[in-house]
């Protein structure tokens, strides 16, 4: 449990250093806006799988079953 806790904090640094790369290095690079935007939308989409397949389900297999 304790490996998978290191784990999560790991992988949240991890995609918070992505998501703040992402939002300094977006404005310089000359993009329409709406085009910005659907790339901030699928970044977003793809972080929250990353947090929800590497955090979440290893999680949620360690809680004990109610049965």
């Amino acid at each position: 449990m304790v490996t998978l806790l290191i784990q999560a904090i790991i992988v949240l640094l991890i995609v918070g250093i992505v998501w703040w790369a992402v939002e300094q290095l977006l404005p310089l690079v000359p993009l329409p806006g709406p085009i910005a935007q659907i790339i901030r939308v699928l970044l977003l989409v793809v972080l929250a799988l990353v947090i929800v397949l590497y955090i979440l389900v290893p999680l949620l297999h360690q809680i004990p079953h109610a049965f």
